[in-house]
């Protein structure tokens, strides 16, 4: 399967924090050490990144706190200024607009989602929902009638008259899901947008997403500290260290094939099965195909439910439900115990 079209291309972005950052980074050939960044008594929030995100991807930013990756979308969006770098989105460089071309990118083209939900307290969920389309200049009738979708897509339909007080805090955030949304963005971005939900309400967040995206197909930004949420959601994962990207890939690869010491430490208490997809570990098919069947780009956890009935092996198939192999329930066993 071909790569998705890139739609959001960094290069080379750098954010250091400081007096004369923009100096130093000069004087240092554009390419300092974390050592030289400290010793000038700077603080380095993104140093040299490069990341691609493909057309409908949901591309996940990680790293402990302090890591740089909330600095690191906020330089995407330009709420926050580059030291340096290009950020090209449908390949227009965003650090060379004008103010005016950014603030008609955001409202036209980017929706956006915070840890804290910031909801207007004075406004209904409607009004909440609906208010990028009044800054925008839309209609009342037209902007209400849009919300009125996106609040039913996120399942709040009949919580239109009630005030954020009013409602939970998996609520609030449907609807600050509901509001991003409204403007119809290319790209979406999204700042740790469950963390400070509790456990069984935060799942729950994390299948409405899932499921927002098999409908909406957006192109996702998606900002986590939590490494089994980002397994959960992710096309692709880049994990944050000191400002750094250390590592980039799939889930599966990072898993599996970890660059650093870093990023193995960071991924070692991660099932394997709960990453590894069934494509990597199934074989060819020889003779007859089995009768029961699993999607290929099924994890191994979901596919060991299916050899409850006593089936020794699962047909693959791919995304037109052909058959492109076979997996063993032995193949399946041996993963599950961390092979």
């Amino acid at each position: 399967m071909a790569p998705p079209e890139a739609k959001l291309v960094c290069r080379n972005i750098w954010k250091l924090f400081g007096h004369g950052a923009q100096e130093f980074l000069t004087r240092h050939g554009g390419n300092p050490s974390l050592e030289d960044i400290q010793s000038a008594g700077l603080v380095a929030a993104a140093r040299a990144v490069d990341i691609t995100v493909g057309e409908g991807e949901i591309f996940v930013i990680m790293g402990l706190s302090g890591s740089g990756k909330s600095t690191l979308v906020r330089c995407l969006s330009r709420l926050i200024e580059p030291t340096a770098g290009e950020i090209l989105f449908h390949g227009e460089n965003l650090l060379t607009a004008s103010d005016s071309r950014m603030i008609e990118i955001r409202r036209h083209k980017m929706g956006m989602v915070f840890q804290h939900f910031a909801l207007l307290p004075h406004m209904t969920v409607l009004s909440n929902v609906a208010f990028p389309l009044e800054v925008q200049g839309m209609g009342r009738a037209e902007r209400e009638e849009r919300a009125r979708k996106m609040i039913a897509l996120v399942g709040l339909t009949g919580r239109e008259e009630a005030y954020p007080r009013q409602l939970s805090g998996g609520q609030q955030q449907r609807v600050g899901i509901a509001r991003s949304l409204a403007v119809e963005p290319e790209l979406w971005f999204l700042d740790e947008p469950f963390s400070a939900l509790d456990p069984l309400i935060r799942r729950e967040m994390q299948d409405e997403f899932i499921r927002l995206q098999s409908v909406l197909k957006k192109t996702i930004v998606f900002i986590t500290h939590d490494f089994d949420e980002a397994i959960r959601l992710a096309d692709k994962i880049a994990i944050m260290k000191d400002g750094e990207v250390v590592q980039a890939g799939t889930p599966e690869e990072i898993v599996l094939h970890p660059a650093t010491d870093y990023v193995q430490e960071f991924t070692r208490a991660v099932p394997r099965a709960k990453v590894v997809r069934v494509r990597s570990v199934m074989k060819p098919l020889e003779g007859d195909a089995p009768q029961a069947a699993v999607s290929a780009n099924a994890t191994i956890s979901e596919a060991a439910p299916l050899f409850l009935a006593g089936a020794e092996r699962l047909r693959v198939t791919g995304t037109d439900d052909e058959t492109v192999g076979v997996i063993d329930r032995s193949d399946v066993v041996t993963m599950m115990l961390g092979g």
